[in-house]
């Protein structure tokens, strides 16, 4: 029987890679420098995006400095966004568990600033007993992230879902030996998910009763 959710919060919960993508974008373009999405799509889900991005730009831009860039560019994407909520089918999902009585986590490479930020921002903090981090356990594709969620949560791996975006996400979440749903946002759509157990299109597209029923 599954007892509990565990969420991914960057482009699962909440589709902050599209804005963080678009902020790495305009600081490439701004010294002439194309962004290769091959190398954006090989740290997704990871918590080496910004090392590996001003690592790239110094290739070609020798004087960037990331000290000088971190404070605009995390400027830009919190501007971007501001007014954006949860991923579309998110909040049904939310709704459901709790009247299901399942327990809820998130399991994310990001720090804790960062996603508890966001999680305050679009109100959804309360809805997670457990919101594990990047800064406090090894990243993705490690599955350290999940098996403190489900050590918070108390719940053998057997009896949770996972929810995931990323190749990396979904290897951290079958490495905790969890049953995965992958659904891709517009950036990860066309990346390979086949390891996931299931591949949705978007939350709309399957209800967690349905879910349930397969997999519990």
């Amino acid at each position: 029987m599954i007892r509990a959710l565990i969420f991914d919060f960057d482009g699962t919960l909440a589709d902050t890679e599209a804005a963080v993508l678009q902020s790495w974008r305009e600081i490439f373009e701004s010294h002439g420098v194309p962004l290769p999405l091959d190398v954006w799509h090989t740290v997704l889900g990871t918590h080496n995006t910004a090392s590996t991005m001003f690592a790239l730009l110094r290739e070609h831009v020798t004087e960037a400095d990331p000290e000088v860039l971190r404070p605009a560019m995390r400027a830009r994407v919190h501007e971007l966004l501001a007014d954006d909520g949860p991923r579309e089918g998110v909040l049904t999902y939310l709704d459901e568990a709790a009247a299901r009585g399942l327990t809820l986590a998130v399991a994310s490479s990001s720090p804790a600033t960062w996603v508890r930020g966001h999680l305050d921002r679009l109100g959804l903090t309360a809805r997670f007993a457990s919101v594990e981090t990047g800064d406090r356990h090894e990243a993705k594709p490690r599955p350290d992230t999940y098996l403190a969620a489900l050590r918070a949560l108390a719940v053998p791996a057997a009896e949770a879902l996972a929810f995931e975006d990323s190749p990396n996400g979904v290897a951290a979440a079958k490495a905790a030996a969890l049953t995965t749903v992958a659904v891709p946002n517009p950036i990860t759509a066309t990346l390979d998910l086949g390891a996931a157990d299931l591949v949705l299109p978007s939350f709309d597209a399957a209800s967690l009763g349905e879910l349930l029923a397969r997999f519990g």
